[in-house]
């Protein structure tokens, strides 16, 4: 008789013990399937995630020729100190500055094999052929045109070059701008003038 007592005592704390632990494995699981969806639901802090919001705004062109308000001696000052500040070396014998017509020497941009190909397709339209570009330059000519005694509108254009080998020799030959060089320059040109760069971030609205 005791031993039967026995043996139902050790099988009732047996099947417990059991159960007790299958209790605390459906707890742990359910606390890691929550943990899991909130995981993927939430970002860094609880946050979620939030894509492209802060991005920049990528700005069209400047109108070419742009309208400045300035004296026209003040701005052809201003436009030779943007070319100096910038490298660029102005061709006195070519310029007029009496008449507001500014023109610069050769502007070399790119040397090399590796990497003119890629410079030049940025600032012109490359003619489809096997040849090899080695080098990119270009040259501005600027044109200040006076609306009155405060207004002026400045064109900027830029004669773009690549030199090509074929075989033994090179060459230069002029290629069609796609206006990013006269860009650029008149982006740097406005912010001296103004004081405001075009090129000043801004957060795109989430609207």
């Amino acid at each position: 008789m005791k031993k039967l007592i026995y043996c139902l005592t050790l099988t009732f704390f047996f099947s417990l013990a059991v159960f007790s632990q299958k209790g605390i494995d459906t707890q742990t699981k359910k606390i890691k399937e929550e943990g899991g969806r909130s995981t993927q639901s939430t970002g860094v802090g609880g946050r979620s995630i939030n894509w492209g919001k802060e991005k920049t705004k990528v700005r069209a062109l400047l109108a070419n020729p742009y309208k400045m308000n300035s004296r026209r001696d003040v701005l052809i000052n201003q436009i030779l100190e943007v070319l100096k500040d910038n490298k660029f070396i102005v061709d006195e014998s070519a310029s007029r500055f009496s008449d507001g017509i500014i023109v610069t020497e050769p502007y070399v941009f790119a040397k090399g094999a590796v990497i003119s190909r890629s410079e030049l397709s940025r600032y012109a339209d490359i003619p489809n052929s096997d040849s090899s570009w080695t080098s990119g330059r270009y040259t501005f000519i600027i044109e200040v045109q006076s609306i009155d005694g405060i207004q002026n509108n400045v064109s900027v254009r830029a004669n773009v070059e690549g030199k090509s080998r074929n075989g033994l020799s090179s060459e230069w030959t002029t290629l069609q701008s796609r206006g990013v060089a006269e860009d650029e320059y008149l982006s740097k040109l406005v912010e001296l003038v103004t004081g405001i760069s075009p090129d000043a971030p801004q957060d795109i609205d989430p609207q």
